[in-house]
């Protein structure tokens, strides 16, 4: 377990005045308005009349031989056949991601039928012009005709046969593909195939592949081949050549962290320094140059406190080394530029910039959209990261503390560096091993100007994510690599000046990539998120949460727009019992048929009200939740024991509910016209039912409060409240804010208490419909209520209740992700979440790997306070959830594969040690155990279908999650899995309103799915008008129509 440590700038050296200033004014950038930054970055990148006709004239001569020579080999000649845009590119794309590491030979043969069989090979029959690419396409065609199922009995005969050769071609196939961009499985082969000779006398940068650690493990193991790696290059390079001129190392931060995350910055930051100081000063002792790569947006800042601290170190003093990438897709670039050339200034060398593009895009525009992120970090048109490439590397030209370094396989930029550099050669171009060597051998030999190829070394096991990302540039039909093969593309098209391009279209982002916000425009605006990842802002959030915290709050019925007075009690924070959150009065069962008396009478007047007023009054509610966010995120924490992520998860649940619901409620509560006779008027409607009781739980004390409450509202209907007893007090203040937002006291009531109060709630006859979510016991209980008196209409019961929730994960699976996902699913949350994840079903040729890994992952969990943004893990809600828990743990200690302990601090909470219990079967998992324990069994392959059968019988069905890459693996499980919720190479929680409706099926609850477009009709009941039209003397309409 992670110990507490000093935030981290305790351990960064102080800067100067000028670096200070320069590092203070990148933040401010890092979602500034795209058109705003291009207007800064434009006046950098043009270029005037007669320097456009220079580089035009050397962009064109390189574009000439490039297309002369076609392309460099046969794997790029495959890869421009299959391109991304083809089925079949993508199926070979998934085919090379998974393919290796699957060591079954049942699966492997489903993951290859699977991926041959859902494409059209034989329309790429002798359509390439290399007799390689050609033949290849024979052998899919073959490949996929011996292993089609449903051939005929000859055919099955000899895909029985042919079979096993046709998966040792394709791992072949595969390795051949990765070692057209890998350059060795490790450093001494990839010394040995280093192209030194001739006009191409490239040097490298050497890059040790492999995914983001996950364990202590893996970090020491890739921490271990950076440092293995030095020593090799530096004696292979023997002191030749200044240091520029010899070959160097990049390092990837995340390989040698487990925790490389903002929230874990007092962690991970200092250990960082640490361990990349160790191999910075191993590289000055070999006198080669060390790299520190470009990763996620959130991490830049994180990576130049890492990167200062570097430079600082007396011991590396005269080594000119040290080098960082900059991606020039961020808005923040050239900021990071000025910012590194001061600090290369300050510490006496030139730092090495090498000056990317980026390679997260995609990742980074999906990220900020789930966050709700008012913007980007990064520019969304390719023209303007052009626009900023070239202003970065003209600001780099003229930084004396910078040592160029310009990464790009694009002709025009090339041209337009080598005329701004003029005789200059005190830079250095660079490209990735398997794309470029044409156009840099010839600028080599021509202009005297240095290159080096990015080399990637790693085992086939490491290459997977890298080939990926390699596949997807290649394949992408805006890249310049993928363009220069394609004849329709004209060279003026390639060779289109980015300034024109990006001004042409107003310095506007690109207008079919919405902003986060716009995500759901025009319906509705997306929930606001907040930005965790900003340290400084994290600090203010934490220090106005403690100003909430300091108050005492009160909680009381509230009928009839007023409060009731009585006895209160305290409510206690789940992390710390001594400490006292506020006070409740619970209602009296007086109190309850109160509110309904009064819910009652309001009823048909609020259903009267125009569906529009009352979706309004919703919209208005999820504008004061956002204003009063603080301090609903800060009662979810103390009063729930909710994370920060996991509060302003719930506020922004919250909001999307009553935004979402008021489209629905003007969508489906619209008079609908229906068709009939002439003479005739019909038309169906939707009211209110009367008074509905919703019953809300402690796990989202303000999400599921108030997406009930806001769709029997929305729907005409008034509504009494109960909260969950442990969580009365943000309910109150969701409460007080409904009424602010224009609901009429008469038609809210809030009556807080326990089963007292729920049971006078769902036995008043009152009490036309009840929304629920709770266990499946509650459920029951409450269903026979609403039918023993006899007095009382069948009414609705919409019920949300508990499941067994499985996660399926098959061989071809990517067990980091697997990882990441399990963690995220059984643990976040403290596991307190209907969907989390219960059982995991790993396929038994790879248990055991991904168990280890599991293991060492959990061990770097931070469970603690969860007023803390470091924390990872809070508390159950309550003594009696712990003593459950904890109980099912003991009697099972036997099978106890893994539990974490838990740390100083928590003694005085409600805490569960995160568990793992290894089960012999499926059926051994009989109820839901709500909290951090996950339970494992194992599967054989090629029984996935009887394992969805069996999870099935449990009749629970709520949420399930599927980890495969065989596309026919996941359409199996959705046809046969009974679950309201799947979700597949994914975490099982997180359901976003309106995009994953959320419920379960059986066991699990009634249906229908709450934020979804048939949740609301359920609150309603349907009327239907018919008119006669004639019945005053005759069909006017009829007789007034013209031919």
């Amino acid at each position: 377990m992670p110990s507490a440590k000093a935030r981290p700038s305790a351990h960064l050296p102080a800067a100067s005045a000028a670096l200070a200033a320069l590092r203070a004014a990148i933040a401010p950038l890092y979602r500034a308005p795209e058109a705003e930054r291009l207007a800064a970055l434009v006046p950098d990148a043009r270029l005037d009349a007669a320097g456009r006709a220079r580089v035009e004239v050397q962009a064109k001569a390189l574009l000439a031989d490039l297309r002369k020579a076609g392309s460099e080999g046969w794997v790029e000649q495959f890869l421009q056949e299959y391109s991304l845009t083809t089925e079949e590119g993508v199926a070979l794309l998934s085919l090379a991601e998974a393919y290796l590491r699957v060591p079954d030979t049942i699966t492997a043969a489903e993951l290859v039928r699977d991926k041959l069989g859902r494409a059209d090979w034989k329309a790429h029959k002798g359509a390439s012009d290399s007799v390689l690419v050609n033949s290849a396409t024979l052998g899919l065609i073959l490949a996929r005709s011996l292993m089609d199922e449903e051939a005929g009995t000859l055919k099955k005969l000899v895909a029985r046969l042919g079979e096993p050769a046709i998966l040792k071609a394709v791992a072949t196939a595969m390795q051949m593909m990765g070692e057209a961009f890998v350059l060795g499985r490790d450093i001494e082969e990839a010394l040995k195939r280093a192209d030194r000779g001739g006009s191409a006398a490239f040097r490298h940068s050497f890059d040790m592949l492999g995914e983001a650690a996950k364990t202590a493990a893996d970090a020491d193991r890739y921490l271990q081949a950076y440092v293995d790696a030095i020593e090799v290059i530096g004696k292979s390079e023997g002191g030749k050549g200044e240091m520029h001129a010899r070959d160097s190392i990049s390092v990837k931060l995340s390989a040698i962290h487990p925790r490389y995350e903002t929230g874990q910055d007092y962690r991970c930051v200092p250990e960082l320094i640490e361990r990349t100081l160790r191999l910075a000063r191993l590289a000055k002792l070999h006198g080669i140059g060390l790299t520190i790569d470009a990763e996620e947006a959130e991490r830049l800042e994180m990576s130049l406190d890492i990167i200062a601290a570097v430079a600082a170190d007396p011991d590396l003093a005269g080594w000119d080394g040290l080098g960082m990438a900059v991606q020039a897709y961020q808005r923040r670039a050239p900021a990071v530029v000025a910012w590194v050339n001061q600090l290369g200034l300050d510490t006496g060398r030139r730092i090495t910039v090498r000056l990317v593009k980026g390679a997260y895009w995609d990742t980074e525009i999906k990220r900020a959209q789930e966050r709700g992120q008012p913007s980007y970090p990064l520019f969304t048109r390719k023209p303007a990261t052009d626009v900023s490439y070239l202003a970065c590397a003209k600001a780099m030209l003229a930084s004396p503390g910078i040592y160029p370094a310009f990464a790009t396989h694009n002709a025009l930029t090339v041209a337009t560096i080598l005329d701004w550099a003029g005789d200059r050669r005190d830079f250095e171009f660079q490209r990735l091993h398997g794309m470029g060597a044409g156009l840099y051998e010839r600028i080599i030999a021509e202009k005297g100007v240095s290159a080096r190829v990015y080399a990637p070394v790693g085992g086939y096991r490491d290459l997977l994510a890298y080939l990926v990302r390699r596949l997807l540039e290649n394949g992408a039909n805006t890249s310049f690599v993928h363009q220069i093969a394609d004849d329709s593309i004209s060279d003026d098209e390639l060779l289109a000046d980015p300034v024109a391009i990006v001004e042409a279209a107003g310095l506007q982002p690109h207008s079919r990539i919405p902003t986060p916000m716009d995500l759901y425009a025009p319906e509705r605006r997306n929930s606001a998120g907040l930005d965790l990842t900003d340290r400084a802002f994290v600090d203010g959030l934490v220090a106005d949460m403690a100003k909430v915290w300091a108050k005492s709050h009160a909680a009381a019925p509230l009928i009839g727009g007023k409060t009731v007075n009585g006895a209160a009690e305290p409510v206690v924070d789940p992390a710390d019992t001594s400490r006292t959150v506020g006070t409740v009065v619970e209602a009296s069962v007086a109190d309850v048929q109160r509110a309904i008396g009064l819910a009652a009478a309001a009823q048909h007047g609020w259903s009267l009200r125009p569906v529009e007023e009352r979706a309004a009054v919703l919209e208005t509610m999820a504008d004061l939740m956002e204003r009063d966010r603080v301090e609903l995120m800060a009662l979810a924490i103390r009063e729930a024991g909710k994370s920060i992520p996991d509060a302003l998860a719930e506020v922004r649940e919250a909001v999307d509910f009553c935004r979402y619901y008021a489209v629905r409620a003007r969508e489906t509560f619209a008079p609908v016209p229906l068709p009939g006779p002439t003479g005739e008027r019909n038309e169906l409607t939707l009211a209110g039912r009367g008074v509905f009781a919703a019953i809300s739980p402690w796990n989202f004390p303000l999400a599921i409060f108030l997406g009930q409450v806001a769709a029997a509202l929305v729907a005409g209907n008034s509504v009494v409240a109960k909260p969950a007893p442990q969580t009365p007090l943000i309910a109150f203040a969701a409460a007080k804010l409904l009424l602010e937002a224009g609901v009429p006291g008469d038609v809210f009531h809030l009556v807080p208490g326990g089963p007292a109060a729920g049971q006078a709630l769902t036995e008043d006859i009152r009490t036309h419909g009840v929304v629920f979510t709770g266990s499946t016991a509650t459920a029951r209980r409450i269903a026979k209520t609403l039918l023993e008196d006899e007095r009382r209409p069948l009414v609705p019961l919409i019920a949300e209740t508990g499941g067994l929730n499985a996660m399926i994960v098959d061989s071809t699976a990517l067990p980091e992700q697997v990882v990441n996902d399990v963690i995220i699913s059984a643990f976040q949350s403290a596991g307190q979440r209907c969907s989390a994840l219960r059982l995991l079903c790993l396929q038994e040729d790879i248990a055991d790997k991904v168990l280890e890994m599991l293991q060492g992952a959990m061990a770097e969990l931070t469970l603690g306070d969860p007023g803390k943004i470091e924390t990872d893990i809070g508390p159950v809600i309550d003594e009696a959830a712990r003593d459950n828990l904890n109980g099912h743990i003991e009697a099972n200690r036997s099978k106890v594969l893994h539990q974490l302990a838990l740390p100083a601090g928590t003694e005085k909470g409600t805490f569960v040690a995160p568990t793992v219990i290894g089960l012999d079967r499926v059926e051994d998992l009989t109820r839901e155990w709500f909290g951090p324990v996950l339970h494992v069994v194992t599967w054989k392959a090629g029984e996935l279908d009887k394992l969805v059968a069996r999870i099935n019988a449990s009749g629970y069905g709520l949420t399930m999650g599927l980890h495969s890459r065989i596309g026919e693996a996941a359409e199996t499980v959705r046809a046969n899995a009974k679950v309201g919720n799947l979700y597949v190479n994914r975490s099982m929680i997180g359901a976003v309103v309106g995009v994953q409706p959320f419920g379960g099926e059986g066991l699990s609850g009634t249906g229908p799915k709450a934020g979804g477009p048939h949740y609301l009709a359920r609150f309603a009941v349907e009327r239907t008008l018919s008119v006669d039209t004639t019945s005053a003397g005759g069909n006017a309409t009829l007789l007034s129509l013209e031919d």
